[in-house]
């Protein structure tokens, strides 16, 4: 319901007035580009000044450019500029005023381009430059982040295992041993069906509850066991770490584990 609300009021009222106001765009293009950017703009030098005119007319003759203000350029612009008035920060560079431009151009006579992707430097008669330090340091900036991203994918671990000590402190099981209940919160994030095993880590403790289990592609499971302190001695009146783990037993290599906490009595 709220996206469906979202995009008729964007899409239905708003229009736009989310490019000119919620659209980041603008603001990160205002600082990233340099007069060697590729943009979309009106080349003034050609098409002032601009006026109406007849098709088969010479409008050097009339003292005119190439635009004939028909201002289609501003009536298909999505954000409503003149992109004759030169780059501005509502413009979210979608090439519909060269679009139309180039359409008015054919219909004249004209060359095509009055209003093309360039840059300042070619506009006002030089070259672009294509390597820049800004345009190699965005380059290297993105090829470590994609590289970080690629990394982070095939470093992630495809188990996960969270532990949850019940709120209960502690109990005294028919044997007079001291126990604690956890819930363990597993994930399997393959694309097959896997078998893992449930350790507990060195110290005076043992695992009670299901040591296998099967998880489904991307199934979750919430795990119920329960540790018993073997030798109350060790810590007796203390809250003592101990380490849940568990091993994927078709693959050595994926193992997860969780610290957690046992809390003892005093006495």
């Amino acid at each position: 319901f709220f996206f469906t609300a979202a995009t008729y009021i964007n899409a239905g009222w708003l229009r736009e007035k989310v490019c000119l106001h919620m659209c980041p765009y603008s603001r990160f293009q205002s600082v990233m580009f340099d007069a060697d950017t590729l943009v979309v703009a009106y080349d003034a030098a050609r098409g002032e000044s601009r006026g109406a005119r007849r098709k088969d007319s010479d409008p050097r003759a009339q003292g005119l450019g190439d635009c004939i203000d028909c201002t289609l350029c501003v009536q298909v612009c999505p954000t409503g500029i003149d992109i004759r008035d030169g780059l501005q920060l509502d413009c979210i560079g979608c090439g519909a005023c060269a679009d139309v431009c180039d359409s008015v151009m054919d219909r004249m006579g004209y060359a095509r381009g009055l209003v093309r992707y360039t840059s300042e430097h070619a506009l006002q008669g030089g070259r672009t430059r294509l390597f820049r330090p800004r345009l190699v340091g965005y380059a290297a900036a993105l090829l470590v982040m994609i590289g970080a991203f690629v990394w982070a994918l095939d470093e992630r671990p495809l188990l996960s295992l969270d532990v949850t000590r019940d709120r209960t402190l502690y109990r005294e099981n028919t044997h007079g041993q001291i126990e604690n209940m956890y819930r363990l919160k597993l994930i399997n994030k393959t694309q097959q069906q896997r078998e893992y095993g449930v350790f507990l880590g060195e110290g005076p403790f043992e695992l009670h509850g299901r040591r296998q289990v099967s998880l489904a592609p991307g199934e979750i499971l919430d795990l119920p066991v329960s540790v018993t302190l073997v030798d109350a001695k060790q810590t007796q009146g203390l809250t003592r770490e101990l380490r849940f783990e568990v091993r994927d037993l078709d693959d050595p290599a994926s193992v997860v584990d969780t610290r957690s906490t046992f809390v003892a009595p005093a006495r």
